[in-house]
């Protein structure tokens, strides 16, 4: 028998079928594998995504409020700047008049 004769054919034949065989579930595993562990990184990267953005919402709206009490406090400042603002605050909270003055007090109810 030489090496072309229709017997060795057929072998050679079940044999490559089941080397094929076997190689095709083997990338069949490999591939299950991969997308198995790509689907486990995205499912955690995006927790982890999504309570960094839960953060970064809370940190944003602090800022926010930070943001507009530091205006309002640039604004008081810009008023205790002036000599007559300076006297109101003088009269209002310490009963403090300059001379020759005379304080007009009424009565409020719930004061």
């Amino acid at each position: 028998m030489n090496r072309f004769s229709a017997e060795e054919k057929e072998s050679n034949h079940k044999a490559s079928a089941a080397g094929a065989k076997r190689r095709r579930v083997i990338w069949t595993l490999v591939v299950a594998v991969f997308f198995g562990w790509a689907g486990y990184i995205f499912f955690a990267q995006s927790a982890v995504i999504a309570d960094k953005s839960e953060r970064l919402a809370q940190k944003q709206e602090s800022h926010e409020t930070v943001t507009t009490s530091l205006n309002q406090l640039k604004y008081e400042v810009s008023r205790l700047k002036d000599d007559e603002y300076i006297g109101q605050l003088a009269r209002k909270w310490y009963n403090m008049y300059p001379p020759g003055e005379t304080p007009i007090r009424t009565e409020q109810s719930g004061e």
